[in-house]
Order: structure tokens, then C-alpha cells, then sequence
């Protein structure tokens, strides 16, 4: 099954979940969107308005500075994944609670398999609660950390929410620059991973030289 089906299965899995807060509410569900390849993932916090009516993530205000901002990487919206730790729209855009949380996390959890991406961007406090719960966002954003998940390195770097950047010119410009780390990120990978490909071979060459011998 590729990553596309497996994305398809469980957006049906989450839609038929009649056990999942928030349904009666809103308009729809909204899933993630995105490259099933992607290297970066963003997650951002719960649908708003134009979401609910759209039903796909970040396509209101905040969306539109985040494509800008992917821009500005270089890239497009459809190369990275976007999605949300809710998937419903909570009641006048209020926060959402630790049992709604609670309930959408594991679809959240198996999203995340399935992209398998490199590079993990949490926009706002509750995205980046998932994965560090005790700490302030004004202390660690645009600050990358490495970090297991299911057997797997990734790096998780907790950013301000392009809402809230959309309210404050100085969470603007700090949103701008934590946008850079990314790009060096992905660099520092792409360059660990030609490292260890040549080492591999490297030491490839030497066995088959003991070989010879």
C-alpha cells in the first residue's frame, strides 16, 4: 500500500470515528494535505473558519502567510505536509481542551508515520506541546531539538503560530528568522546523510579489499 492510500484509509478511519469531539459543530472534517514524501511536516493547532468551510488546513489568513513563508524556502505548499493536532473546528476558534487532544493524537501519531518526514514544525503552543509539554514557546522557538520517534531520529522545531504573527509585527519578523532554521536543518541532514553514504562505502571497500587478500 503506498503512503497515499494509507493517508486515504485513515482520513476515512477519522471520519467515520463517531467517538472524536468536536463533530457536532462543524461543518467537516479537515485532514492534512500535503506531499505523502514530504520531508518537512508541519502541525499547526485546530481548523478556524475558512478551514471548516474548505475543509482543508490553513487556507484562511494564516494560511496564506504560510504558503508565503514556505515560499520563501524556496519550495511550495504541495512539497511539505500541513495538518493539525485537531481536526475539527472547536466552537468560536477557542483552544482546544486536553481531551480533544487526547482524542485526535493517535490519528495525529500514525500521520506522522506514514510522512515520515525529516523535519517536524509545530506552529503554536499546542502542537508543540505534543512532543514538549513542559516548556514556554517564547523560550524554545526557532530552536531545533532531536528527538526519537518510533525508532526513528527527527528534528522538531517549535515555531510561533502564523495567527499570532498576524497580530504582532514582532512575532512576525521572529516567525520570518525561526523560517531559516529550517532550510539549515534540511541542509545539515542532506550533508549527514551524504557523510554516512560515503562512509558506508567507504568501508564497503575496505571488506572487499580484506577480501581479496
Amino acid at each position: 500500500m503506498s503512503k497515499q492510500d494509507e493517508l486515504a484509509k485513515l482520513k476515512d478511519e477519522v471520519d467515520k470515528d463517531m467517538t472524536l469531539p468536536l463533530r457536532d459543530g462543524a461543518t467537516q472534517l479537515v485532514f492534512g494535505e500535503g506531499s505523502p514524501d514530504a520531508e518537512i511536516y508541519f502541525l499547526g493547532e485546530a481548523p478556524g473558519y475558512w478551514e471548516d468551510q474548505k475543509g482543508r488546513p490553513f487556507v484562511g489568513q494564516a494560511g496564506k502567510l504560510l504558503d508565503q513563508l514556505i515560499t520563501e524556502l524556496g519550495m511550495k505548499r504541495e512539497n511539505v505536509y500541513i495538518s493539525n493536532v485537531v481536526r475539527f473546528r472547536p466552537p468560536e476558534n477557542r483552544d482546544p481542551l486536553p481531551a480533544e487532544l487526547e482524542a485526535f493524537a493517535p490519528y495525529v501519531d500514525r500521520e506522522i508515520d506514514i510522512i515520515a518526514p525529516n523535519v517536524i514544525v509545530t506552529l503554536g503552543r499546542y502542537s508543540m506541546a505534543k512532543f514538549f509539554p513542559d516548556v514556554k514557546i517564547s523560550q524554545v522557538h526557532g530552536k531545533p531539538r532531536r528527538i526519537r520517534w518510533n525508532n526513528k531520529e527527527v528534528t522538531v522545531i517549535p515555531m510561533y503560530h502564523p495567527a499570532a504573527a498576524l497580530r504582532s509585527g514582532e512575532v512576525l519578523n521572529q516567525l520570518r528568522e525561526d523560517f531559516k532554521v529550517i532550510k539549515k536543518v534540511l541542509i545539515e541532514d542532506n550533508e549527514q546523510e551524504i557523510e554516512s553514504s560515503e562512509q558506508s562505502e567507504e568501508k564497503k571497500d575496505k571488506m572487499e579489499q580484506m577480501a581479496l587478500v
